[in-house]
């Protein structure tokens, strides 16, 4: 049995690492400023602590001071658009934080972080797919602070820190945050889908992206704990390949009995037009390659959230 940090545990990727991390009978402490995560997702069992991960006295006074076997950094502002609401915050929730568990790790003897990195690093490749080698070149605040953190775990390398930077793609599945329309295209329009029987697609339904599912991203999490060539890369997760908007918006139409409008307008700051991912790196390091297809994890996230999704909606419109 292990002992795990999990910062971001009550939010959609970091509740669903814990889960899997207590499956397998280990002890998994949590951290969550519950801003965009809610205090029902953390996992029972888990054991909870409600604090910013970029508040030094979270290190100095609130942690535990027994070695944790490994530090997965999930919690941040993950999202571009908002991004350009409040750059400084945005720098503070995903680079100081990282800052401030690489000082920790130091002081605590723990040798080993996996951290959430993710695809916006990349900004607009002209060669797809997209290698790890490519120069980053991001367009949002957010991938510009999560290409610093990447740089920070290379430079603690010599401080005996052997990270591991997961380059997720367009993350998407059961437990993601329907209520969040700012982040996340799979749930904004399967939200709208759901609420409305309409939806607003800001920008060209020929801008594509590579769709990941939730349970090939944890697997990909724990595939990292005992893949010791991982340590010091970054590592592109992904899953579907190249899927165009208008694709993605077909694929979750045909999954809904109700007619759904669509409409194409508008435009996202920091948005790039297109990405996919070049997935050997993962396969060849970490033995990971998806298991779950688009169009699996759709008629699942469906299944599963749709019945509460339009019941809420119709005690919404009752009251």
């Amino acid at each position: 049995m292990a002992n795990y940090l999990v910062t971001g545990i009550a939010g959609f990727i970091g509740s669903a690492v814990a889960r899997a991390l207590l499956r397998q009978g280990h002890q998994v402490t949590g951290v969550d400023n519950l801003t965009t995560g809610y205090r029902d997702n953390v996992p029972a069992g888990a054991a909870f602590i409600k604090a910013d991960c970029q508040d030094a006295a979270l290190y100095d006074t609130v942690l535990p001071r027994t070695p944790f076997d490994a530090i997965f950094h999930i919690a941040g502002q993950s999202s571009g658009e908002v991004s350009f609401d409040d750059p400084a915050y945005d720098l503070r929730t995903n680079t100081e934080s990282t800052l401030h568990l690489l000082r920790f790790a130091r002081r605590t003897g723990c040798t080993r972080l996996i951290y959430a990195s993710t695809m916006s690093v990349y900004g607009c490749q002209p060669d797809e797919p997209v290698h790890e080698t490519a120069p980053a070149a991001p367009l949002s605040f957010y991938g510009v602070g999560k290409l610093a953190s990447e740089h920070y775990l290379r430079l603690h390398e010599q401080f005996g820190i052997r990270s591991t930077a997961l380059r997720l793609f367009n993350v998407y599945g059961h437990g993601q945050n329907m209520d969040n329309m700012r982040q996340g295209m799979v749930s904004i329009f399967m939200a709208m889908m759901l609420r409305n029987g309409h939806i607003h697609v800001k920008g060209s339904p020929e801008r594509y992206r590579d769709f990941v599912h939730i349970d090939d991203v944890v697997r990909a999490f724990l595939l990292c704990l005992g893949q010791q060539r991982s340590h010091g890369e970054v590592i592109n997760i992904a899953g579907s390949g190249r899927v165009t908007v208008g694709q993605l918006v077909e694929e979750l139409r045909a999954l809904h009995p109700a007619p759904v409008t669509v409409e194409f307008s508008g435009c996202t700051a920091g948005d790039m037009h297109g990405i996919h991912a070049d997935k050997d790196k993962a396969r060849t390091v970490l033995g990971y390659t998806p298991q779950v297809s688009l169009r699996q994890g759709l008629e699942d996230m469906y299944r599963r959230t749709a019945p509460l999704l339009t019941r809420h909606h119709g005690a919404e419109n009752a009251s």
